[in-house]
């Protein structure tokens, strides 16, 4: 379950860009497109909902083995038995959040720059997210994009896991895997397409299809 090297496309919530469709129903399109994960981010619900959403979100993803992220809520995360948390620079310390999850659970940390992956933070987590890697409106609270070239130069700081998010589509995805990322997480790139089963199909196909071409590169 810890095994981030293996994921392929990481589905991060929203459900404000959902429409009509529920978080389940997105999910559930999801599933059968082949994600690999998924983290409920959901800024603007109150407590409850977000445990109940979360609670609902975690028995439906443990019948596929499908890992669940929380975003920032460690409370939430040990409430439902979530697979792990997802923490930012303004979050809890990593390390008093491993003391609370214990060694099982999933750890993600985002970066705000390269440098951040020689830090205690990073080294205690069990991924890195490098982001926005493109521009994208739905973190508005970062404006500056690193660009392909600081995955490429993260990547050679450090062996653990990359998460790529930001801006991320089909027709870019497999560039963010050539340049160093595990995997790539993406918002839009499914919660607002017409069919997203077929989009995360797409994503998916081009990150395993990427991973390949890199495979046969090192051989």
């Amino acid at each position: 379950m810890k095994n981030a090297y293996d994921w392929n496309v990481y589905l991060v919530t929203d459900s404000n860009l959902a429409g009509d469709r529920s978080l389940l129903e997105i999910c559930s399109t999801a599933i059968r497109g082949g994600i690999s994960v998924i983290q409920l981010r959901e800024k603007n619900l109150d407590s409850r909902s977000f445990y109940e959403k979360g609670l609902m979100l975690r028995n439906h993803l443990r019948q596929y083995g499908i890992p669940l992220i929380v975003n920032d809520r460690i409370d939430i995360a040990m409430a439902i038995d979530a697979d792990g948390v997802h923490l930012g620079q303004s979050d809890m310390p990593v390390r008093a959040a491993r003391r609370l999850l214990g060694d099982e659970k999933i750890i993600g940390w985002s970066l705000n720059h390269p440098d951040h992956v020689n830090s205690e933070e990073a080294m205690l987590a069990d991924y890195l997210a490098v982001s926005p890697v493109f521009f994208t409106s739905t973190k508005s609270d970062i404006t500056v994009p690193w660009g392909l070239e600081g995955i490429t130069y993260t990547r050679r700081l450090t062996d653990k896991p990359l998460v790529a998010i930001g801006g991320i589509t089909e027709y870019n995805i497999s560039d963010v895997i050539f340049a160093g990322a595990d995997s790539a997480a993406v918002v839009s790139a499914i919660v607002t397409a017409d069919d997203p089963e077929d989009a995360t199909r797409q994503l998916t196909h081009r990150v395993i299809q990427s991973k390949l071409s890199l495979t046969k590169v090192t051989k």
